[in-house]
């Protein structure tokens, strides 16, 4: 079975920078669709960022646009998040999640709970002001 396992993160002030890393157990060069999503305390899980590996789009949400970046690196199966301008709202448990074999991936998919059957144990990220 697929695992995904995410490392990186930590405790940072405001306006700091994080790299999340998420290591997939298998070739991610296939078609997947890939995000990293968070979940604060007493708050549902939300999308941050996706990415569809077949065409290499992106989709961000508004919250987080312009602050992080998503990037995935097939040679070693690994997906990261590149955060920046890192706010106290931000703080959270953020988790990777796949689904391989999807045909397509729209924004609102890619950034929604229900079309990832895999996800890994999250990693959390603490932004102080």
């Amino acid at each position: 079975q697929v695992q995904l396992v995410e490392s990186g993160g930590g405790s940072v002030q405001s306006g700091g920078s994080l790299r999340l890393s998420c290591a997939v157990s298998t070739s991610t060069s296939s078609s997947y669709c890939m995000g990293w999503f968070r979940q604060a305390p007493g708050k549902e899980r939300e999308g941050v960022a996706a990415i569809y590996t077949t065409t290499g789009a992106i989709y961000y949400a508004d919250s987080v646009k312009g602050r992080f970046l998503i990037s995935q690196d097939n040679s070693k199966n690994t997906l990261y998040l590149e955060m920046s301008s890192l706010e106290p709202e931000d703080t959270a448990m953020y988790y990777c999640a796949a689904e391989e074999r999807a045909p397509t991936m729209t924004r609102i998919q890619g950034l929604g709970v229900n079309i990832y059957r895999l996800w890994g144990q999250g990693t959390q990220v603490t932004v102080s002001s």
